[in-house]
């Protein structure tokens, strides 16, 4: 493997948007072996979600994104949320569940998104370096920053929620299933625009990607502004 296409699509984005949260989060800044560990947890999770795909394929239940693009988009709708979406935010959520909230720095409900985002980030990465072989050296790059950006605002819209009931002292496990489904309806419905719909729709998916952003980023300021 080309040594320039692992540096520029994997490790730079990798760097850029962890350098991106640490930044906003420089205020009160979570201690960097948490946030390392965050990455570690999120290339686990992309192995857990490797064998929930391959369960699916055990019960008949895996089916092929693409042939199902081409010939039977409602089918398409469904297995991108509940199997890309739920699949995905579920094996990265777990680990968050499992093992971030007890995190003695978890003091804060801004901590959740950086958190989230870090997980989404080690997710990410390993993703990337999948999709190398596939594509072209622009492709892979454009790919390596946009990946970890999709999978950081899906993680954002669970991570905050469980995070602030958590701090709340409010039920995790109900915050859990309640967002849950949330950004595994968000992915998927964001999947199925890219993989089964074409031309102007790929603007509306690249809005709905922005929107979510925008959302997260106006969260993030206000979180901020409160500590």
């Amino acid at each position: 493997m080309n040594v320039s296409l692992l540096i520029f699509p994997v490790l730079v984005p990798l760097l850029f948007w962890g350098a991106y949260h640490y930044y906003h989060d420089r205020h009160r800044p979570e201690p960097v072996g948490n946030l390392l560990t965050c990455i570690a947890l999120g290339v686990a999770a992309s192995f857990l979600s490797k064998y929930l795909y391959v369960a699916l394929e055990i019960v008949d239940l895996r089916f092929d994104a693409l042939e199902l693009a081409a010939t039977n988009l409602t089918g398409l709708f469904f297995y991108a949320v509940l199997g890309i979406g739920l699949i995905e935010e579920f094996a990265k959520m777990l680990p968050f569940l499992v093992v971030v909230l007890r995190f003695r720095a978890f003091d804060e409900p801004l901590d959740g998104i950086v958190y989230g985002s870090f997980i989404a980030l080690g997710y990410a990465l390993v993703e990337n370096v999948h999709y190398i072989d596939f594509l072209t050296r622009n492709e892979a790059i454009a790919r390596g920053f946009a990946g970890p950006l999709v999978h950081i605002v899906f993680a954002s819209v669970w991570a905050y929620h469980i995070g602030a009931a958590h701090l709340q002292g409010r039920g995790v496990f109900r915050a859990a299933l309640v967002w849950l489904a949330a950004a595994a309806l968000l992915h998927g419905v964001y999947d199925f625009v890219v993989l089964g719909l074409s031309g102007p729709a790929l603007m509306i998916a690249a809005l709905f990607i922005v929107t979510i952003w925008l959302w997260r980023l106006n969260l993030m300021r206000q979180l901020a502004d409160a500590d």
